[in-house]
């Protein structure tokens, strides 16, 4: 009687010794196995994105999470702070890690990668570098747009324009402001002819193709502006102020 109860103890303990060393063995191969994924922190995108979208316009559409080692691609990203500059080359989905040969030069995107907002069409502009910001001009950049026109005779009476333009030959007027670009294509700089300036920056010196978007409207309007006159674009901020300056003449420049 007393060594079946003996036996009933020892069984029991060897029971209790036998689930704990389970439960602990259990507990180090999901801490080993933790430890072997490494998690790391990259950014995942988190709404619709499309191409052309700027990195400084990311936001809240990508947000940092920790994810396997295991999981992570090769070129995820963690941060934005080394693709400055740079936009979408592709539409992002939600849920898809942001890689970094999704952020390109904007330079290298082609005509219509920024997509044209719904109703408006594209029309391209062949501008020196002088009225495209010194060439800095990227897809993707806000602009206003100038126009200057010379004319070889006075200005008829009965002509439709504002009255401090009757009487003079020369005259500019802002033509347009919040107008998107989609492309710019440059042609290579003639650096046997570039000066260079006390920065060391050489002055560009190659026109480019500006591919704007407009209403239909508006387009013929550039279009005019850039046959009879000269086209100027300036490039707008997001604290850029709109004053709406009257047209300019030299009686009213002083």
């Amino acid at each position: 009687m007393k060594s079946r109860l003996l036996g009933g103890i020892a069984a029991l303990v060897l029971a209790v010794v036998g689930a704990i060393l389970l439960f602990v063995y259990v507990q180090g191969a999901a801490t080993r196995a933790q430890a072997g994924l490494e998690p790391v922190n990259v950014l995942v995108v988190q709404e619709s994105v499309p191409a052309g979208t700027k990195t400084s316009d990311l936001g809240t559409r990508v947000r940092s999470e920790a994810i396997p080692k295991t999981a992570v691609p090769e070129g995820a990203l963690e941060t934005l702070s080394q693709r400055e500059g740079t936009v979408t080359a592709v539409d992002l989905q939600p849920g898809e890690q942001l890689l970094a040969s999704r952020l390109v030069d904007p330079r290298e995107l082609v005509p219509g990668t920024v997509p044209v907002p719904d109703g408006l069409e594209e029309v391209t502009l062949l501008l020196a570098p002088e009225r495209l910001l010194g060439g800095r001009i990227e897809a993707g950049d806000i602009v206003t747009v100038y126009s200057s026109f010379k004319t070889e005779e006075g200005m008829p009476a009965d002509a439709t324009v504002p009255p401090e333009v009757k009487g003079w030959k020369q005259s500019t007027g802002l033509l347009f402001q919040d107008v998107l670009v989609t492309a710019v294509q440059k042609a290579a700089a003639d650096t046997k002819n570039s000066t260079g300036s006390e920065s060391g920056v050489e002055m560009p010196n190659g026109s480019a193709f500006v591919t704007v978007a407009r209403t239909d409207a508006d387009a013929a309007k550039l279009v005019f502006g850039a046959e009879f006159g000269t086209l100027w674009l300036s490039k707008q901020t997001p604290t850029s102020t709109n004053n709406d300056p009257p047209v300019t003449t030299f009686g009213g420049l002083y």
